[in-house]
């Protein structure tokens, strides 16, 4: 679908939705859980059961559906629950390719209980176009899962590459756009089958709900199993979480412009910084798959960043790193991110044995606060780590 007006727009009227009942331009927040039957034992309303046909998600689902210029949309109850559907819409023995660097918890479940289950997992560096053909299996490999820009690391997979390698097995192609959100980057628009959005992080904006959601460029079958599988695992969001995810929804133009500026700036400001031994930002030209980002991407790189503290070897700035961490005050020291805060952690103690973030480094949530003030915080931050 196209759509006539901006993104901006789209968002902040929530595609201009007014109660019919009230005229009341916020939505209700619909809390039953069952619905009446017809006399004739029909269900014209179109609703049986609020797993599946809760009205509270019509709203957020059609802005998110306008937003990505797709077909239709399906809330979760988290981003997990929206991933593992698009796996579980496979059959086992199925052949999967997903990223080295992806979302610690997805990578954990399908090193368990996909590989249990029997999906057949292959783990290759999506910047690699070669690496990704070499991995593919004609009429065996089902789906390509792209994160894009990757957490930690913020790597950047060509997206319209991915679109043409699964078009070639006959494969599906689903991409992680959590980081980069509607606002930088429509993967429909360039291939993709289907988006899935973390809803915790930048659709919602404001770190109080856990939600998932996926966007379908068409509703063909592998969409009706992943709608199934919803419905039957009760994986749905509450009445009261997507009225909460359509009003943070509707700021999301402006938060993650803001985001993105302050993200842009810090990243610039630590670039050649003494005690920084890497920015890891993909609107740096310095950056591998910049490029590649600046093609695919709009309005900006998202306001995901990670510094790399130098150390005089990988356990001093692996301590250095944590100290960095512990004598910020603006920044917060916590999981997640997308909120309007900003959060740092040490990511690799997070994600322990096997994780791809270097030793050294700080995964950064950039917020919407003063960028001045958020710069001033890493560098009294960095004067007393090193100084410890």
């Amino acid at each position: 679908m196209t759509n006539p007006l901006s993104p901006a727009t789209l968002s902040a009227q929530a595609l201009g939705w007014v109660d019919a009942a009230t005229r009341a331009v916020v939505p209700p927040i619909h809390t039953s859980t069952t619905y009446l039957r017809d006399e004739d034992n029909q269900y014209r309303s179109g609703r049986v059961y609020a797993r599946a046909d809760n009205p509270a998600f019509d709203q957020p689902e059609a802005l998110l559906t306008a937003l990505e210029q797709g077909e239709a949309a399906m809330l979760f109850s988290s981003g997990m629950a929206a991933a593992t559907a698009c796996f579980m819409a496979l059959k086992p023995g199925d052949h999967v390719v997903v990223p080295r660097a992806m979302y610690w918890a997805l990578r954990n479940w399908l090193l368990g209980f996909a590989t249990n289950w029997g999906l057949r997992i292959t783990f290759v560096d999506m910047s690699n176009k070669q690496e990704l053909e070499d991995a593919l299996i004609t009429g065996e490999t089902k789906l390509i899962w792209v994160e894009t820009p990757a957490n930690p690391t913020w790597s950047i997979t060509d997206i319209s590459h991915a679109a043409a390698c699964a078009k070639r097995v006959d494969a599906k192609l689903a991409v992680d756009s959590t980081v980069a959100t509607p606002i930088h980057c429509q993967p429909l628009l360039l291939g993709a089958d289907i988006v899935m959005h973390a809803a915790t992080k930048y659709l919602n904006g404001h770190s109080d709900l856990i939600a998932g959601a996926l966007v379908t460029r068409e509703k063909d079958d592998y969409w009706l199993k992943i709608k199934a599988i919803r419905s039957q695992l009760g994986s749905t969001l509450g009445s009261f979480e997507a009225w909460l995810l359509l009003r943070g929804m509707r700021t999301l133009s402006v938060r993650v412009a803001a985001s993105t500026k302050n993200a842009d700036t810090i990243s610039k400001h630590f670039e050649h910084h003494p005690k920084i031994r890497a920015v890891l930002y993909p609107g740096l030209a310095s950056f591998v798959g910049h490029d590649i980002a600046k093609q695919q991407m709009q309005n900006g790189f998202g306001g995901m960043l990670s510094l790399c503290i130098k150390g005089t070897n990988e356990a001093d700035g692996e301590a250095r790193a944590i100290a960095v961490a512990a004598h910020t005050k603006i920044f917060k020291r916590a999981t997640s991110l997308g909120g309007v805060e900003s959060l740092i952690e040490h990511r690799a103690s997070v994600e322990g044995a096997g994780t791809p973030a270097p030793r050294d480094m700080l995964r950064i949530s950039v917020g919407i606060e003063d960028a001045g003030d958020l710069i001033a915080d890493l560098e009294a931050a960095l004067v007393a780590a090193f100084a410890g």
